[in-house]
């Protein structure tokens, strides 16, 4: 390890012990767990190790954030050359690389190297910006089933499975956050809500303010700084902004009739004390004006003094810092480690 890592290395260690002290006694919301995530922050950071197939090569990705992580993974000093050391295995792949050539991928693991075989790549995991979907040929079932994906929120039905899948969050696209006096009750995008009836019923309202586009990035910033709640439409309309919307303390609003499985950080985050989440049946204006109303009265400051805090963990740094965007998805994938181990097969399947 060279000079200027090891002394980024000790930076890092000494921001991480302020944030620490910091927060010597428990989070309570919006953290989930609130008195386990700083020990085992603390044990990822210090224990956690990586093997990478293909550590020298570089490969091209559709989104900035799986680039990020990608740059900062290698960059980092979770990455082992020894693979009986690591806890995960990562497997990189372009993103626009076709099915069948992700299975040949795979299969050059289950026959060049023992370590898939051993959990049938339950201890590897991926990037896929879009997913992989649920093909009959058994090496992609393998990947898909076994193996943790990374993809970007918000992911394609039916291509993300809870219980081990993770989301990227956005890369921020506002400047630094000013919290203004709220000057709407409520604040969307065009593209953030695509229900006509939403959208015409709202527009008229005065409390809300709906509008196509900002002029501008300080424009936007305003706009998200100086409303109470802002609206997102899961399902029909880009959800991509509920990170800034934390940032600027505008409580996200999402419209959806179904829950969402692969919001970012589920396994960190308690979303039900930072996001209202209102359904679409009954009527969607008159179930939202008395949910907005409701929730003014009772605890729209406490939901967006957590939501504030929360945003941390939605932040991109040139160099990462504790608890952002980077080091709370290797939390994630810290608590993945645990493998089920499966009974290796007699051979590999070929295809």
């Amino acid at each position: 390890m060279s000079t200027a890592s090891i002394f980024r290395l000790l930076l890092l260690h000494f921001s991480l012990s302020t944030v620490l002290a910091a927060h010597s006694q428990p989070l309570t919301p919006p953290y989930l767990p609130p008195n386990t995530i700083h020990p085992n922050y603390q044990n990822m950071f210090n224990s956690f190790k990586i093997f990478i197939y293909n550590s020298n090569s570089t490969f091209p990705f559709i989104s900035p954030s799986q680039s990020l992580f990608y740059t900062r993974l290698q960059d980092s000093h979770f990455p082992t050359e020894n693979p009986e050391k690591a806890h995960l295995f990562f497997v990189p792949f372009p993103s626009d690389l076709r099915p069948r050539s992700v299975s040949r991928l795979v299969r050059s693991l289950c026959t060049e190297l023992p370590y898939w075989n051993r959990t049938l790549g339950a201890d590897h995991f991926y990037l896929s910006c879009t997913g992989i979907g649920f093909e009959s040929d058994r090496n992609l079932v393998e990947l898909k089933k076994n193996s943790v994906q990374i993809s970007c929120f918000p992911t394609p039905a039916g291509k993300f499975i809870p219980h081990k899948d993770i989301s990227l969050p956005p890369v921020p696209s506002t400047p630094a956050p000013t919290i203004n006096t709220a000057s709407f009750l409520g604040y969307a995008k065009f593209d953030w809500v695509k229900e006509s009836t939403l959208v015409k019923e709202l527009s008229s309202d005065p409390d809300f303010l709906i509008e196509s586009k900002p002029s501008d990035l300080n424009t936007f910033a305003d706009r998200l700084g100086g409303s109470k709640f802002c609206l997102f439409e899961y399902g029909g309309g880009d959800v991509s902004g509920i990170g800034e919307a934390l940032r600027f303390g505008c409580v996200p609003v999402v419209i959806t009739d179904r829950p969402i499985h692969d919001l970012p950080f589920s396994d960190v985050l308690r979303w039900q004390e930072i996001a209202l989440f209102v359904g679409r049946r009954g009527g969607v204006v008159r179930d939202l004006k008395r949910v907005l109303g409701r929730t003014c009265w009772e605890r729209h400051e406490k939901m967006r003094q957590l939501g504030v805090a929360a945003s941390r963990h939605f932040m991109w740094n040139e160099t990462p810092e504790p608890f952002d965007s980077f080091y709370t998805l290797m939390y994630q994938l810290w608590l993945r480690r645990h493998t089920v181990r499966y009974v290796r097969r007699e051979s590999p399947f070929v295809v």
